[in-house]
């Protein structure tokens, strides 16, 4: 068998009884916490480009939108997308080398799942799934230091997850992970310098593009089978060598994904709850403030912090400013918290912010770096002009999976981003639908998720 063909026979035989407890509770969760980030995002400047392209060009209404109307499953795919991965507040999986958001599946799934009619424990396993191959790719397979993107390896996840969706048989499977996989081969440019709405747009615009891969699978489209391992394919072109045993995995990797805090790239959390329990602690005035310095592992240096990826002084448009550790943590130490709004134009270009976060200093740690992606250690140092220091030590913060964030406070993290949207009684609907995912169908759900109102971001 080609290594497709082993992961597709995974694919294939994975079931909803196989998800332990924990793991089907924390899927839950994910689900949860990617709805409300993605109708907090509605209204906001790049979804609405991406709807009003998606109106002007049609498509047969077979899935929901988030927000009212319906598309085609791939566009419906892209869209919601879109909306999820839109605010930067979802969740995150992190590997040694990699750094993916697990959750950018769940629009293509949920697409997918919609247009099957199949139920809630259908779309749990094809997540679960998606979940797995994601995450296990990132650890064995990482390409972010040869230049590429990670949603190179999304292309794979959101194949297989799809294909399961759509309960495609073992060759059906196969060529929609090969041809979602060959031609979705991204550059990290995508996050590095002066970053664009791309950002936001990638990994929806590879979702969109795996979703119709495994549509034309099914209509039996074939795509190169030996896409992994055969001659200029992903070992030889992209990854290099890695093996992964996929009749040994399972699908419990969702248990060591993360959720964000606070709205804020994920390697920021931890330093940015330390700036907060700073302030909370000590009650300094940001304008007595002389410099703060933060040593951190060398992921979070490199990516946000000033490293490799380019400067984080220059803080210009929301896509700079949630990937600018200095400007994270400089809002949130003047606003005492970190949220969409910390993201508004007016709230970027205001002076007191600028000036402070070209006061943040940012340094990787070795120590740090190597206990890494174990913990998401730092240290954050504020220094008042007096000659005060304060200064806290973390080793996680509230989401990561060792202090994981409970179902009470993810389900207050959603109705707080989609309260403007929606009555209080039409998001308890929401999030009693999503806790009941194993005994209702798929349809239960994007119903309700169709009622939601636009608002202006």
């Amino acid at each position: 068998m080609a290594e497709i063909e082993e992961l597709a026979a995974f694919v294939k035989r994975a079931r909803f009884e196989d998800i332990s407890a924990h793991a089907q509770d924390q899927l839950k969760s994910r689900v949860l916490d990617s709805l409300g980030c993605a109708i907090g995002a509605l209204g906001a400047e790049p979804p609405a480009a991406v709807r009003a392209q998606i109106e002007e060009f049609g498509g047969n209404p077979l899935c929901t939108l988030i927000g009212g109307g319906s598309t085609a499953p791939d566009r419906a795919a892209f869209f919601n997308g879109t909306l999820v991965r839109y605010l930067d507040f979802m969740d995150s999986y992190l590997a040694k080398g990699e750094t993916c958001h697990p959750s950018d599946n769940l629009a293509p799934v949920l697409a997918a799942a919609e247009y099957a009619d199949a139920s809630g424990r259908d779309l749990l396993t094809a997540l679960a799934i998606a979940y797995q191959v994601h995450a296990r790719l990132s650890d064995e397979a990482p390409v972010r230091a040869r230049g590429f993107d990670h949603t190179t390896q999304g292309a794979y996840a959101v194949g297989a997850g799809v294909a399961k969706a759509l309960g495609l048989d073992p060759r059906q499977t196969a060529n929609a992970i090969a041809l979602a996989a060959v031609g979705n081969v991204a550059l990290r440019v995508t996050r590095t310098g002066a970053l664009s709405h791309w950002k936001g747009l990638a990994y929806p615009n590879t979702a969109f593009i795996a979703t119709h891969a495994a549509f034309l699978a099914k209509h039996g489209i074939t795509g190169p089978i030996e896409v992994f391992e055969g001659n200029k394919a992903f070992k030889d072109s992209v990854s290099g060598p890695f093996t992964i045993d996929w009749s040994k995995e399972d699908l419990e990797r969702v248990n060591r994904t993360i959720v964000k805090k606070y709205n804020a790239e994920v390697h920021a959390q931890p330093a940015i709850e330390a700036a907060l329990d700073l302030r909370r602690r000590h009650g300094f005035a940001c304008d007595e403030i002389a410099r703060v310095e933060v040593q951190i592992f060398d992921v979070a240096y490199r990516i946000i912090g000033g490293g490799e990826e380019g400067s984080k002084k220059t803080v210009l448009t929301k896509e700079q400013a949630d990937h600018s550790l200095p400007y994270m943590i400089a809002a949130a130490l003047f606003d005492g918290h970190l949220l969409p709004a910390q993201y508004a134009p007016e709230r970027i270009a205001a002076k007191d912010v600028q000036d402070l976060l070209c006061r943040v200093r940012i340094a990787p740690s070795a120590e740090y770096s190597a206990r890494f992606p174990r913990e998401m250690p730092c240290r954050v140092a504020v220094i008042l002009r007096d000659g005060r220091r304060f200064e806290i030590d973390k080793q996680d913060y509230e989401g990561f999976h060792t202090r994981p964030m409970s179902w009470e406070k993810i389900a207050g993290k959603f109705r707080k981003l989609a309260a403007s949207c929606a009555s209080p009684d039409l998001l308890d609907a929401i999030v009693h639908a999503v806790a009941d995912l194993g005994k209702i169908r798929v349809r239960e759900l994007t119903v309700l998720l169709g009622k939601m109102r636009h608002q202006t971001v």
